[in-house]
């Protein structure tokens, strides 16, 4: 994509998704319809389903030859990465917005031929916009980020992790994650896959350590570490395949080999 398209491009998006979450956050306190996914803690509101529709009309109004894969069903059947897809979550922590009507994002990355181009992650309600394009760097409203260039001990880090990983579970082994836990200064967990991202390019939090994320909860984010010199990679350290779930470290590349190699072991 040439420097001129991708620029084009991210006007739009940008313009689109800070339309998209003003709509949000006039509308935060009317009554919600919520429902259930795979499980009873896998939440989808009509907020999720209107916001996914609001930018599957956009994207194919103004780009119709543009392939979109997303969570709520207004996508594409997209089984390879050939040409420009925007790869779309709504709403990226759900039960957050539902509990907390806070600490949610919407998150867009825009990839041509599996390479990521431009990336937006929008905490909605702190009017925060984290954007990437490809070889430009990353900013937070307008303000560059700097680079994840500090030599960083695993013992000095912030890891964000969800504590499931460290109970007994049939995908990690868990007595390694409890190691790591312990071997790193602090742990958080902010429920929203993409500002755990976006807070790994701020350098605000030095590493992300999950075992299950689709393609909507990754593709911005690794767009954003990869701007300013992080690592995103599945938890073996092998290259993230869009079209599936994942398993993700995200990381300070000074840590990232460190806990991919000692503290990760699949079950």
């Amino acid at each position: 994509m040439d420097n001129q398209t991708r620029k084009l491009l991210f006007e739009k998006a940008k313009e689109w998704i800070l339309e998209a979450g003003n709509h949000i956050r006039d509308v935060i306190d009317e009554p919600l319809y919520i429902d259930t996914k795979s499980n009873p803690n896998d939440l989808v509101t009509q907020m999720d389903r209107n916001t996914e529709k609001y930018f599957a009309k956009k994207i194919k109004g103004e780009y119709p030859n543009h392939l979109i894969l997303s969570e709520e069903g207004f996508g594409d059947e997209v089984d390879n990465l050939k040409g420009t897809i925007w790869i779309i979550d709504p709403i990226d922590g759900t039960m957050n917005f539902v509990h907390q009507k806070r600490n949610f994002a919407i998150s867009i990355g825009i990839y041509q031929d599996g390479v990521g181009e431009i990336g937006l992650i929008y905490n909605v309600m702190e009017d925060v916009l984290y954007t990437a394009q490809k070889g430009q760097g990353a900013f937070k409203n307008n303000k560059q980020l700097l680079p994840l260039d500090k030599k960083l001990p695993l013992e000095e880090s912030i890891l964000v992790i969800n504590s499931i990983w460290a109970c007994e579970n049939p995908v990690v082994n868990e007595k390694k994650i409890q190691e790591l836990i312990k071997k790193v200064r602090g742990t958080r967990s902010i429920g929203s896959a993409a500002l755990e991202f976006a807070y790994i390019a701020e350098g605000i939090v030095d590493g992300y350590l999950t075992m299950k994320l689709a393609p909507w909860d990754i593709a911005a984010g690794a767009i954003l570490v990869n701007e300013v010199g992080g690592l995103t990679t599945n938890s073996n350290g092998e290259t993230l395949d869009l079209l599936v779930n994942n398993t993700i470290l995200s990381a300070n590349k000074q840590i990232h080999n460190k806990i991919s190699n000692q503290f990760v072991e699949l079950k």
